[in-house]
């Protein structure tokens, strides 16, 4: 079945929400606990990540679970890590089980995760996802079908991928870009599909500790291709990658005060995201940044 059959309006995922893998570092109930406190702050949307943490399915249950209304996306549930058959199974179950409120996030992982996590080849990441999707949409699912629309989204970054999530899924959610590269997305998209951009952001004023804050996190992502090669798409040169410099850091992170990352917030909007998915990283990075949470919390009015 063609995936253009279930296309509805997308999602409303409110025009700020929370992605974080520090849920991961914490014990089940404490999680469901700051997933909780999220929804009653007035986030709408929370992204959850699969590398070689939980399950996300499994996780993005349980959360739903414990919220009433929250929304839960993967960001992304990476095709390479169950079939497309199990993968729609997934989705239809969790759908079924929480009308509204789950949204797939689907990406094509990297090489060298694939081939150390997942035991197999990895292959052309546009022509993998196409043929992936086909299985999806033609999958066999013996259980009651969901009574309302699937949702996925699609990790695209690359001018295909972006084409390709604007034609068979909700929309994109790009990872570890700048309002540059939502701008050329929105272009490439139309005006129609869900933009959902991820920006990371550090409430800390002082630049040398930002900074730093900003190196140990964007080291894991600059040694990968997929993102490298975005990165350079966008002007950046091999020796700021490298290097993490001082111009790749402040356009990936926002850091500073609440009204930088404001302002941040509103250059991916006004070039054409319709939700930001802000990740809030600290020193060390693996705790819950709960107060900062609330502190974003109070930007909500400003963006309904």
């Amino acid at each position: 079945m063609n995936y253009s059959i279930h296309m509805t309006t997308p999602l409303d995922l409110g025009k700020i929400g929370i992605w974080t893998w520090t849920l991961d570092g914490q014990p089940m109930a404490k999680s469901c606990e700051a997933v909780q406190e999220l929804e009653e702050l007035g986030f709408k949307t929370v992204w959850i990540p699969e590398a070689v943490g939980r399950e996300p399915f499994a996780h993005a249950g349980i959360l739903l679970s414990a919220t009433k209304n929250l929304i839960v996306g993967t960001g992304i549930a990476s095709m390479y890590a169950r079939t497309a058959s199990t993968m729609q199974a997934g989705q239809k179950t969790l759908t079924s089980a929480f009308p509204d409120r789950f949204l797939l996030g689907i990406g094509a992982s990297h090489g060298n995760m694939v081939k150390s996590l997942h035991k197999t080849e990895y292959v052309k990441p546009y022509s993998a996802m196409v043929d992936y999707l086909d299985v999806m949409d033609k999958g066999m699912f013996m259980a009651a079908e969901p009574t309302t629309p699937l949702h996925r989204v699609l990790a695209a970054l690359g001018p295909k991928m972006l084409k390709l999530a604007g034609e068979r899924a909700d929309g994109a959610h790009p990872y570890f870009t700048t309002p540059k590269h939502t701008a050329v997305a929105r272009e490439i998209l139309g005006n129609g599909p869900t933009l959902a951009p991820e920006q990371a952001v550090i409430l800390e004023t002082d630049s040398t500790k930002a900074r730093a804050i900003a190196r140990s996190y964007m080291g894991t992502y600059t040694r990968l291709p997929n993102y490298a090669n975005n990165l350079m798409r966008e002007g950046f040169t091999e020796d700021d990658i490298k290097n993490h410099s001082d111009k790749l850091i402040d356009a990936i992170c926002a850091w500073g005060t609440l009204d930088t990352v404001r302002g941040r917030i509103k250059e991916h909007l006004d070039a054409g995201a319709s939700h930001v998915s802000v990740q809030v990283l600290t020193e060390g990075l693996i705790e819950l940044p709960s107060t900062q949470w609330r502190e974003l919390a109070t930007l909500l009015p400003e963006f309904r």
